[in-house]
């Protein structure tokens, strides 16, 4: 479901509960274009633990096809100074 922007500024987080009894998310538009996704706390949790369950298996993947390094921490600053 779709809801305005001015329609969430005049109802409130009022309008969200009520929404939330039916949906899992909620989009927001401004100025007739989407703009933003609410999710109550579970959806969010969720979707967050599945990100960090698919980097989880991409870093397993890149340790299964060799590409990683072993360093030592004052390596990995260097390293990281580096870039910055």
């Amino acid at each position: 479901m779709t809801i305005a922007a001015n329609e969430l500024k005049t109802k409130g987080v009022s309008l969200l509960d009520t929404l939330f009894e039916k949906l899992d998310e909620v989009l927001i538009s401004v100025r007739g274009n989407n703009k933003y996704v609410v999710l109550d706390m579970q959806r969010y949790n969720y979707l967050r633990e599945c990100e960090l369950l698919q980097a989880l298996q991409e870093t397993r993947e890149d340790l299964r096809k060799g590409k990683s390094k072993t360093l030592t921490a004052q390596e990995h600053i260097e390293a990281l100074e580096r870039v910055l």
